[in-house]
């Protein structure tokens, strides 16, 4: 069975990557506005009613726009912006936050894609709280580092400008007005009472993100330590295709010690760790911020919906 897929703001990072995904799938086609009817909101209604899936890639305001232009009951939305992430009339899309959590988007026509940062963080510590071992009362810190696309096409185009300015060759701290637009996400989707402190950096690679969770264990429950964090996330994405927990305190996946941000990219995949010390643990979370963090996940919450193998079309 074919199935036609309409991108809303096709020439954007996001939407250029969704195109990537979906090239070489033959159950696909995908419909292009001509480029200078881009601006044209009956032409891009037209489509956006025309196609069985909908990627809104666009700000967030043109996104609440668009997704109001939708009339047919047949179209599924699948949402990029952070428009309708906390949005109960929307289902988020990461199908592995939870049990039920596939069905939902199976039944759904409105998807809310999980921003990068948000997914990294739900990933790691949803678990926890569902297990008991983290009260959602817990004031938690996150710390993300991220590649630059992660900014969309002006900050590609600072940083690959010629000549780069010198202040874009070392780590640059952001989001520091502490109201990050993925924050609500993240204290929503991952159990949380208490919004989380969340200080996310962007340095000089292309892509690539790993979200850093401290935690004391002492003032986790009672009797909780570094292996039962472990298992909690172990036992959670057991048999999940595109989400794996990797060994405790794994020294072998460092490269002399460092920790490689990187070495997800290009996949889908995104992986968990836990490093600990005395009383004290790091959780860990790496995964490309284009694919599992952006293009990819869309892709596979459109494959859960359409009832396909959920990994059609994406790397493991």
């Amino acid at each position: 069975m074919s199935y036609t897929v309409f991108v809303d703001g096709q020439e954007g990072t996001t939407g250029l990557q969704i195109h990537d995904l979906l090239a070489r799938r033959r159950d696909i086609e995908v419909l292009r506005i001509a480029s200078d009817r881009r601006k044209d909101d009956a032409e891009r209604s037209r489509l956006l009613n025309a196609a069985d899936v909908v990627f809104l890639c666009l700000p967030d305001q043109a996104a609440r726009e668009a997704a109001g232009w939708v009339t047919n009951p047949r179209t599924c939305v699948i949402d990029a912006s952070t428009a309708h992430r906390v949005n109960p009339a929307w289902v988020f899309g990461l199908p592995e936050l939870a049990a039920g959590q596939r069905e939902a988007l199976r039944g759904s026509k409105r998807i809310s894609n999980p921003g990068c940062h948000s997914s990294a963080f739900i990933l790691l510590v949803r678990p926890l709280v569902d297990a008991g071992l983290l009260d959602p009362a817990t004031a938690l810190t996150a710390t993300s580092i991220t590649g630059y696309s992660g900014g969309g096409r002006k900050l590609i185009e600072q940083y690959q400008g010629s000549p780069a300015a010198s202040r874009l060759a070392s780590p640059r701290p952001y989001g520091l007005s502490l109201a990050h637009k993925h924050v609500p996400e993240m204290t929503q989707w991952s159990g949380l009472r208490t919004r989380p402190v969340f200080m996310p950096i962007v340095s000089n690679f292309y892509k690539g993100l790993a979200v850093s969770v401290p935690l004391h264990l002492p003032a986790l429950s009672k009797g909780t330590d570094a292996r039962e964090l472990h298992r909690a996330l172990g036992e959670r994405y057991a048999g999940e295709r595109f989400v794996k927990t990797m060994p405790l305190s794994d020294l072998a996946a460092l490269d002399d010690g460092y920790f490689d941000v990187q070495a997800c990219n290009d996949s889908n995949r995104c992986e968990l760790f836990v490093f600990a010390g005395n009383e004290q643990a790091i959780l860990l979370a790496r995964l490309d911020n284009l694919g599992k963090g952006a293009s990819g996940a869309a892709v596979q919450s459109m494959n859960v919906h359409l009832g396909l193998d959920e990994g059609l079309g994406l790397a493991a």
